[in-house]
C-alpha cells in the first residue's frame, strides 16, 4: 500500500455562477490553497449553478461561490470568495489536520 493511500482525501465541491470575479477568485483562491497544503490528497469539483441548477438544488446551495468540504466528515461549508486563506481553513476543518505535518 502506498503512504498517498494512507493520507486522508478531501472531497471538495465548489459551486460558482458562471465567470464572475468572484467566483474566479474562490477558484484561484482554492486551488493555491490545496496545491500548497494537500497536493495529491483532494478531489475538486466545479460546479456552474448556472449550467447545472438541478445539482445547487439538490445540495441546497444558496448563494455562490460557495464551497463544500464532502469528505472526511463532517460536510463543511463557507460561503464567499475564499480571500481569507485562514477562515478557509478553519471553516472546512482543515488546519487542525495540517498541524501533525
Amino acid at each position: 500500500m502506498s503512504m498517498a493511500s494512507l493520507k486522508k482525501t478531501y472531497v471538495l465541491k465548489l459551486y460558482v455562477a458562471g465567470k464572475t470575479p468572484n467566483s474566479s477568485r474562490a477558484l484561484y483562491t482554492l486551488k493555491n490553497i490545496l496545491e500548497n497544503e494537500y497536493q495529491g490528497v483532494y478531489t475538486l469539483k466545479v460546479i456552474d449553478v448556472l449550467k447545472n441548477p438541478q445539482l445547487a438544488e439538490e445540495d441546497k446551495i444558496l448563494a455562490t461561490p460557495t464551497l463544500s468540504k464532502i469528505l472526511p466528515p463532517p460536510v463543511r461549508r463557507i460561503i464567499g470568495d475564499l480571500s481569507d486563506r485562514d477562515r478557509v481553513l478553519v471553516g472546512l476543518d482543515l488546519l487542525n489536520s495540517s498541524l501533525g505535518h
